[in-house]
This record gives structure tokens, C-alpha cells and sequence, in this order.
């Protein structure tokens, strides 16, 4: 498991992509193109727009209160334990299976906003993560070399134990 030491939670607070006050402005980017979903608001407002994500990640949650706007899981799913603060390896093992078989949703089992970064590096080149911003809007990453370069900055914050 990675776990992200107190110290470094506040370079997550920056999103890691552009953010767009809301999902309208990101819809005509999206056309046509790999669409992956963490979280339940941004996951049930793309459903709602009648765009189904390839992977959608969510916990039932939105800003640590249950969500009432919980997606319908759509295709294959798992489910996964994550902490608050960690990546786990079942949560990163899930990802890239996901990434192989789309349709697919990941439950999580405690927290799924730290899965973008491990997401990101699973995802193909010119796949898109959108997430959201508490209280700001969406945030859409074009993977790419840069965005899994940053993802692997990212991850060398975190400490791997064995837990």
C-alpha cells in the first residue's frame, strides 16, 4: 500500500489538469474519445448528459458525505479497499484491469480520489480522466508522456508499506 504522508496532501490540492466550472465546457472535447470517470458526481452527471464513461471510479461518496446522485454501474465491476490517504495494490491492479476490459466500474471501499494518479499511468496515450474539484468544477487530464510523468512525481510522495 502507498500511503500519502500529512506533509505533502496539500500538492493534491492543485488540480492536475484544466478545471472547467462544469461538464458542459468539457463535452465537446470528450467526443469520440476514451473517457475515464473518478468519482460519483462527475460519473452520474456524464450518464445524465448520456455519455457513459469507459471506466468509472467511485466510492459513494462526495466530499466525505454519502452521495445522493449514486451512478448505476455500467458493464464489469469490482470491488476494492482504499483507505483514505492510500493507493493500494488491489486498487492498482483493478485500474489496469479495467483499463484492458472497458466497460468497467471500481468501487471503492473507502476513498477513490488518489486513483487519478494511478489511473493516469494505466491509461493509454490520448484517453481522457476527468475528476472533480470540490467546490470548483471538473478536471480533465489528456494522458499523455507529460501527465504520467507528473503521475510518477506524484507517487514519490507516497511511502509503500506492507500493510
Amino acid at each position: 500500500m502507498l500511503t500519502l504522508p500529512e506533509k505533502h496532501r496539500k500538492l493534491f490540492q492543485e488540480p492536475f489538469g484544466e478545471l472547467y466550472r462544469n461538464l458542459d465546457e468539457i463535452i465537446p472535447k470528450i467526443s469520440g474519445r476514451i473517457v475515464y470517470a473518478v468519482g460519483d458526481v462527475v460519473t452520474h452527471s456524464l450518464r445524465k448528459k448520456g455519455i457513459i464513461p469507459d471506466i468509472a471510479v467511485v466510492d459513494g461518496y462526495t466530499m466525505r458525505s454519502p452521495c445522493r446522485q449514486v451512478p448505476e454501474i455500467h458493464g464489469e465491476y469490482i470491488r476494492v479497499k482504499n483507505p483514505a490517504g492510500t493507493v493500494t495494490d488491489d486498487l492498482i491492479r483493478a485500474l489496469e484491469h479495467a483499463v484492458e476490459h472497458p466497460p468497467f466500474t471500481v468501487v471503492v471501499d473507502g476513498e477513490e480520489d488518489l486513483a487519478v494518479i494511478p489511473l493516469v499511468l494505466a491509461a493509454p496515450d490520448g484517453a481522457i480522466v476527468l475528476y472533480g474539484q470540490p467546490r470548483q468544477g471538473v478536471v480533465f487530464r489528456m494522458v499523455n508522456s507529460e501527465a504520467k510523468c507528473t503521475a510518477l512525481q506524484f507517487l514519490s510522495h507516497f511511502i509503500r508499506s506492507d500493510s
